[in-house]
């Protein structure tokens, strides 16, 4: 049998029972189809889950009978990926995948070599609602209990002078010549996780991230696209760490 869906509310039902409405709800009735009797799982997108069976369908509206709730524990070590702007939908992809492989959040690094200019205003405003958009599709895809948050853009001194609030940062560089695992065992606490563009990260940016505190590092012969290296290294890590334990 597979796994219950799973769909997100702004807060997880308080008494023994719960009404599934508005978009997930629709999505519920209308797109998936549910019938009484079958299991979903509602999440709060911070951990908390309510597991529950659907007692009747409506009209864009499920009334559910909640069986059990838990709190997970969050992944350790903690991984923030900053995702360099990728041109079109290879953003999107980069972190939907990212987000299927577990990262617990995301902030778009404008790089100097991104083809991809997200400006101040309407245009950078939709760009960044996309990729919230793709991350909120991907954790319910996944199943995952956290939905994770997705910043505002950052430059690069702005990226470097967040080196200093994890314990290790890594930046993926082709010209690297220690692997991750180096830097992975014994297991940090938190990661910052740099992806550069498809350009690749330059020498300026290199100096100034290492010189924040930050090792280069490569996953192998390969060189990676910018859109699949983030969720590549959060399989690594996971294989590496104990993130991929069963929890809950």
């Amino acid at each position: 049998m597979g796994t219950a869906p799973l769909f997100l509310v702004d807060e997880l039902p308080a008494g023994p029972s719960a009404v599934l409405d508005g978009p997930e709800g629709r999505h519920a009735a209308t797109v998936r189809r549910l019938r009484a009797g079958e299991e979903i799982t509602l999440a709060d997108g911070r951990g908390g889950l309510a597991h529950t069976v659907v007692d009747t369908v409506g009209h864009d509206r499920l009334d559910l009978r909640v069986v059990s709730r838990a709190v997970l524990d969050p992944p350790v070590p903690r991984v923030v990926l900053a995702q360099a702007l990728v041109k079109g939908d290879r953003g999107e992809l980069a972190v939907e995948l990212a987000t299927e492989a577990g990262v617990d959040e995301i902030v778009p690094w404008r790089a100097s070599r991104c083809v991809a200019k997200w400006e101040d205003g309407p245009r950078g405003d939709k760009a960044l609602a996309r990729w919230r958009a793709t991350v909120r599709s991907a954790a319910k895809q996944a199943r995952r209990p956290w939905v994770p948050p997705v910043g505002a853009p950052v430059s690069t001194r702005q990226l470097a002078a967040l080196c200093g609030d994890v314990e290790r940062v890594l930046v993926l560089h082709e010209s690297a010549t220690e692997g991750l695992a180096t830097f992975i065992d014994p297991a940090p606490a938190a990661v910052l996780l740099v992806v550069g563009p498809e350009g690749g990260v330059s020498d300026e940016e290199i100096a100034t991230l290492t010189a924040a505190g930050a090792h280069a590092v490569r996953l192998g012969p390969e060189v990676l696209r910018a859109s699949t290296a983030a969720a590549v290294a959060l399989g690594a890590i996971g294989a590496l760490t104990s993130r991929w334990s069963p929890r809950g």
